[in-house]
């Protein structure tokens, strides 16, 4: 169609036999514009009427936002009423990193895994990297319930009903809908607002976080979002790059990703993000190019969050300031476990195990049943001490080489 004064990303409506949808605009070339709507072109006929808006696609911000459920366009999936007024627009400009705070506050989980060994800090952007099946939304759920900050965010993309389901109900029976911004897009939704979650949500949070607040965006699956670019590049006959993936699908993820900030005399935002590795592949183009733009990666193995791999870059921001045997006893606990599991591929190709061997292992067992269970909730300090405590049960406190101030100060007694 033939149009001017349009600007790329422009909405627009169409009106058909069967009412108005909505469009954006996603090329434009000369005096020709190409939209996509969000329902479908089917029943749309060459002599529908088309109004263009004037605006990009926005969302009204407002505290009335906490508590409700959205779909990727905005509109209300909870059959509560439709917000109005206070409009920003989405998709902007991240923050410039010289106005930006170093990170040196530690967001708590009461998940021994992140906070122990991998600690969360305010305004980084972390993938949880992890392949189908994984229970990698539980996960996020229990983090949206147990964080210690003031706002989520909750952003899901491609999801099943029964997973949107699960998020919902959860929420609500734990209380943290109360704090809670959901934008669901499922999979029976149209594919066009699988791309305008992220957008969303990162708009909502960064007015939050400029009022003050400090806020957790959660975003599950990155994967479907660039899957939804994929299919549309496809529509749009763009040359593809790498296994089919739009050439800019670097840009368009850190796009998103570098939204998380710290604002000076403000809130910040933190980003947590699940990533699915088609075929536990992580050189697939989608976690081989996120890995680039975050600052680390938990890796989802086996229902547990894997000590080795998972790695959050900005931990020693935080960790000198919780407990002073914080990092003494992340360093022993990570390297005692290493040595568990050569010892383990020992014993599997049939070796003789030494007295050594076996304290070894005794200590793997602890280590994995009481520290890298999802199911484990306990706080920082809680899980330092039980730390020190599955030491004591498998080794003399000369074996593990700590240094005497700290195990004459932590060392369990008898």
């Amino acid at each position: 169609m033939a149009a001017s004064v349009v600007a790329f990303g422009e909405l627009a409506e169409v009106r058909t036999s069967r009412g108005v949808s909505l469009a954006q605009v996603i090329r434009l070339q000369h005096d020709h514009v190409s939209l996509q709507v969000f329902a479908g072109a089917r029943g749309i006929a060459t002599n529908d009427e088309v109004r263009f808006l004037g605006h990009a696609m926005r969302v009204s911000y407002s505290s009335d936002l906490l508590g409700r459920i959205f779909n990727g366009s905005g509109i209300p999936r909870d059959r509560g009423p439709a917000l109005d007024g206070n409009w920003v627009e989405i998709g902007g400009p991240s923050v410039n990193p010289a106005k930006r705070i170093i990170p040196c506050n530690m967001v708590r989980t009461g998940i021994p895994m992140i906070d122990v060994f991998n600690s969360l800090v305010e305004s980084q952007k972390l993938p949880i990297f992890s392949v189908a099946g994984e229970p990698y939304n539980e996960l996020l759920a229990r983090i949206a319930m147990q964080a210690e900050v003031d706002i989520i965010v909750f952003g899901g993309m491609g999801l099943k009903h029964d997973d949107y389901l699960y998020f919902r109900d959860t929420f609500d029976a734990r209380g943290a809908l109360a704090r809670a911004v959901m934008f669901v897009h499922t999979a029976a939704d149209p594919t066009v607002e699988c791309l305008l979650v992220p957008d969303m949500c990162l708009a909502v949070a960064e007015q939050f976080a400029l009022q003050g607040k400090r806020v957790l965006a959660l975003l599950t699956d990155m994967t479907n979002f660039a899957d939804a670019m994929k299919e549309i590049a496809i529509t749009m006959e763009q040359v593809p790059s790498n296994r089919g993936y739009p050439g800019d699908l670097y840009s368009q993820l850190a796009a998103r990703y570098e939204k998380a900030v710290d604002f000076e005399g403000a809130g910040s935002i933190t980003i947590l993000a699940v990533t699915t590795m088609p075929g536990d592949d992580v050189t697939h183009p989608i976690p081989d190019n996120t890995g680039y733009i975050t600052e680390g990666q938990f890796y989802l193995r086996n229902g547990r969050i894997e000590p080795f791999g998972s790695l959050s870059r900005l931990k020693q921001q935080v960790n000198g300031k919780t407990r002073d045997d914080h990092r003494t006893i992340m360093n022993t606990m990570i390297q005692l476990y290493a040595q568990c599991r050569d010892t383990q591929e020992k014993m599997a190709m049939g070796f003789q195990m030494s007295a050594w061997d076996k304290q070894l292992l005794k200590y793997g067992g602890l280590f994995e049943q009481e520290l890298m269970t999802l199911s484990v909730n306990i706080p920082l300090e809680r899980a330092l001490d039980l730390c020190w405590e599955i030491l004591a049960q498998c080794f003399d406190k000369n074996e593990v080489s700590i240094k005497g101030s700290l195990i004459e100060k932590y060392w369990p007694k008898k």
